[in-house]
Order: C-alpha cells, then structure tokens, then sequence
C-alpha cells in the first residue's frame, strides 16, 4: 500500500485546474492528463507501507489552524506540468510538522524539498501556452492520509485517516 498526506481541493480550485487543462488541450498539449478527482497538493509521499495506524498516530499529534491556500501561476518539472501556488507561511510550517511527526516515529517519507503544487500533466508534450490560471483560494481545514493503487485506467486515490484543524 503507497501512502501520502494531502490536502484536498475544493471544487472552485478543481474547476479552475481543468479549466487550464482543458485550454492547454485545445492548444494541442497531449499527455496523461490528471482527473479531476486525483487533483490534490501532496505533502509527504511516505510510499509503501504497511500500516497506516502508525501513520494516523504520528498525524494526531500535528496541530494547525485553518489558513487559506490559493492557484498561482504554472510551470513544469521536465514533463511533468503543474499549478503552482501562492506563498503560504502557515503550509510551509504544517508541512515541517507533519514532517517531523513522521520522522520522531522512524516512518520513511521523501525527502525532498517541499515544492507545492498540483500535477495537471504527466508526460506533456507540446509549448506550455500562455494561460492564465484564474486566481483561485481555499480555506484549509483538513489534512487526509491518502493510499494509491494503479487501477485499470490509471491511480486511484483513496482517503484512509484525516487530521483537521484545532
């Protein structure tokens, strides 16, 4: 079972992202497109393990208050095309908590530097076009440890445990 921590998004967010998509589609971008609902901005990736009580332990001890998260602008890793969000203090600190929950607990997880953003494009070909993503917040009051499996047409993402704000 691969597991990682997330933050859903809200319809308004998602809506925004596929409207992205779906202009970046009709300016001849090809690719593995993300759906709709695996739209998520990851926190940790903690990969394969077998247990998520563990996991849900060392999450229950992570405190934070709401705050708000919002679109801003787009970019790419290589192939890989993504939303890219504002600058958030209060993510960046949820983020090193959660981080170092896992850590005090001996569970494995990535660590490479938290970059935030939203996967829209896997294996993109074509010009990233000039689009504009609309400006688009959300208030942040949960974080969900999600599992993966590879089903027929590609990940599915399926909540096991939340945290939410104190």
């Amino acid at each position: 079972m691969k597991l990682f921590i997330a933050i859903t998004l809200s319809d308004a967010m998602k809506d925004a992202l596929t409207a992205a998509q779906d202009e970046m589609y009709a300016n001849g971008v090809r690719g593995n497109f993300t759906p709709r609902e695996n739209m998520h901005l990851t926190l940790a990736f903690i990969g394969d393990y077998p247990d998520k009580e563990p996991v849900m332990d060392a999450l229950a001890t992570v405190s934070f208050s709401a705050f708000p998260l919002s679109l801003s602008g787009m970019g790419c890793f290589r192939d890989l095309w993504w939303a890219g969000m504002d600058e958030s203090a209060p993510l960046h600190a949820v983020v090193r908590r959660i981080r170092h929950a896992l850590d005090e607990n001996n569970i494995p997880f990535d660590r490479k530097r938290f970059s935030p953003h939203i996967t829209l494009i896997r294996k993109a070909t074509g010009t990233m076009p000039g689009i504009q993503i609309e400006k688009v917040s959300m208030p942040v009051e949960r974080i969900l440890l999600m599992r993966s499996d590879r089903g027929k047409r590609g990940m599915i993402y399926t909540e096991v445990g939340v945290i939410v704000k104190k």
